[in-house]
């Protein structure tokens, strides 16, 4: 995937790779926080060995990914508490997006760098991705990720890689995560960022109009997933109030939980 193209005012079709820089203004955090049940975390990893590792893949401006960390450690839902002793033993939390200037202003704004991590890396750039996620894991003796988040981001990815490469990026992050909670774009999502690229008098998607995978989105994502990237459905945890479905998957070749 290609450096992000500049961006100028709020237009989401100026940002074709997702990068949009206002995101959560218009799908905040919340919208998929209260969908998930408190204590997740614990009852998914219950005797793990800590701290767990976490992927949040196209991670924007880290809002999100703050969020998330704190519902799944119980915190006080405030980015100006302080992070509680013992915290950062509990959960470290890798975040990567394409987008440098979100990246940066994630980290600027982050609070629990001891436990937050963003870097901006393109991750279907393997040269690029493979010694970076390694040398974190690394770090922890591992070579897997406890839980990966994929929020909004199979659509940017599709997009901009074709088919081939979705059927790639979930293989990735299937080989890379015991735990994967996706939310898909429907199929009219991509259909609005194609009318919007237009609308800018930009060219359109290379791989827009060649798609084969198509349709109900969420639907294909779970079949190759698990038909294909050896992971099971473990949970839906319903719909967005912009109609996008929270999915919850396992692998099925995963070793024991907190075992590498």
């Amino acid at each position: 995937m290609a450096a992000p193209i500049s961006r100028s005012g709020s237009e989401p079709g100026a940002a074709p790779y997702g990068n949009f820089p206002n995101y959560s203004r218009f799908h905040p955090p919340e919208g998929r926080i209260n969908l998930l049940p408190q204590g997740l975390l614990r009852s998914l990893f219950p005797a793990a060995t800590r701290p767990l590792l976490g992927l949040d893949v196209g991670c924007n401006s880290g809002e999100l990914s703050v969020a998330l960390y704190q519902h799944l450690l119980g915190l006080q839902d405030s980015s100006s508490s302080p992070e509680p002793p013992g915290a950062d033993k509990e959960l470290k939390l890798l975040c990567c997006d394409i987008d440098p200037e979100l990246i940066r202003r994630a980290q600027q704004s982050s609070p629990f760098p001891a436990s937050i991590s963003f870097a901006s890396l393109d991750i279907m750039d393997s040269g690029a991705r493979e010694p970076f996620l390694s040398s974190f894991l690394q770090r922890f003796g591992r070579s897997s990720f406890d839980i990966g988040f994929c929020m909004s981001v199979t659509m940017w990815i599709h997009l901009n890689h074709g088919d081939r490469g979705l059927l790639e990026f979930l293989a990735l992050l299937a080989s890379l995560c015991t735990f994967l909670l996706v939310e898909p774009q429907p199929w009219r999502c991509y259909r609005a960022a194609a009318r919007r690229l237009r609308r800018l008098g930009r060219d359109d998607f290379e791989h827009f109009r060649s798609l084969r995978i198509n349709g109900d989105m969420a639907e294909s994502i779970t079949r190759i997933l698990t038909q294909e990237c050896a992971m099971e459905l473990v949970c839906s945890f319903g719909s967005t109030s912009w109609d996008r479905s929270l999915l919850l998957f396992r692998s099925t070749t995963a070793r024991p939980q907190g075992s590498d």
